[in-house]
């Protein structure tokens, strides 16, 4: 036992990464690899299942509760965001630098197209037998959306993209009122499951024109992973290159989820916080001339 303890304290000394922003990026990259393990890891089951083995509401449950696991992962370390729209909302509104911003978007797009990896290995043998030799993006036997999102049928670019604004922005509203330390606080720890349960709710009301991304890592990391797997460039082109849709529209639902939030309930707390701040102070100054005429 005591070699054995030499050898892991030696272990950790060599591979520690005394870099906080490098350790919390890192964090970030596991909890994103862990969110779409799961959650696309759920899709191919029950895409390759044939319905056998799961459904749209297994799918949303495994995302809820992969998002769930991946902030509790990497939570301590670097906050959970798991999703560069939750990154660039915290950095709008100063809790966040910047500088962290496109360190996060890139180590975050690493964790998914490392999730996506693994599903793939996994169901390597599934995905060749449906497709009977031949990656299909779209049309019958396609299975490059067990990995990215890609729009129903009835879904144009326009109503794609305002469909992915409103859905981030519901997620950044809750996210914001989760965190919000002068609203309703959620007892510690709890805070993972409770996003969880808000990524549920948005897949079971929001899951049915594309998917509900709602995050540019979580789509980004596995479409340019099946483009190098095999799927090719068409990943890209498909219906009329949607995939600028989940790329940008999350950022702007997340401004929105932001100026929604602090309209209507962020500067309120805030003002009320500073307004019992300023009595409080002058209580403190009342009080001290007071002591001081007496003395």
């Amino acid at each position: 036992m005591g070699k054995q303890r030499d050898i892991l304290k030696k272990l950790a000394g060599t591979f520690q990464i005394r870099h906080v922003l490098l350790r919390q990026a890192m964090a970030e990259c596991l909890g994103t690899f862990i969110l779409v393990m799961f959650g696309c890891g759920s899709v191919a089951q029950a895409v390759l299942s044939g319905g056998s083995h799961g459904s749209f509401l297994t799918v949303n449950f495994a995302f809820g509760f992969a998002a769930t696991l991946g902030i509790l992962v990497s939570g301590q370390i670097s906050g959970g965001h798991l999703n560069p729209a939750v990154t660039f909302s915290l950095c709008l509104l100063g809790r966040e630098p910047w500088r962290k911003f496109p360190l996060f978007f890139f180590f975050q797009t690493l964790g998914a197209f490392l999730g996506a990896a693994v599903v793939f290995g996994m169901y390597f043998d599934a995905l060749w037998d449906i497709s009977q030799g031949e990656l299909i993006v779209v049309g019958n036997n396609a299975t490059a959306g067990i990995f990215a999102t890609y729009p129903s049928k009835h879904l144009s670019l326009v109503n794609g993209f305002f469909d992915q604004i409103i859905g981030t922005a519901a997620l950044i509203v809750c996210i914001l009122a989760i965190v919000d330390p002068r609203n309703n606080p959620v007892p510690p720890g709890l805070e993972p499951l409770t996003v969880g349960l808000v990524v549920l709710v948005i897949g079971l009301s929001m899951g049915f024109n594309s998917g509900y991304a709602v995050n540019p890592a979580r789509d980004l990391g596995p479409r340019i992973f099946t483009a190098l797997a095999g799927w090719g460039r068409e990943v890209f082109t498909a219906n009329s290159y949607w995939f600028f849709v989940p790329l940008c529209a999350p950022f702007v639902g997340a401004a929105v989820g932001v100026l929604i939030y602090q309209l209507l309930i962020g500067y309120h707390l805030e003002g009320e916080v500073q307004r019992k701040q300023k009595e409080e102070e002058e209580r403190s100054k009342r009080s001290n001339m007071t002591t001081n005429e007496e003395a």
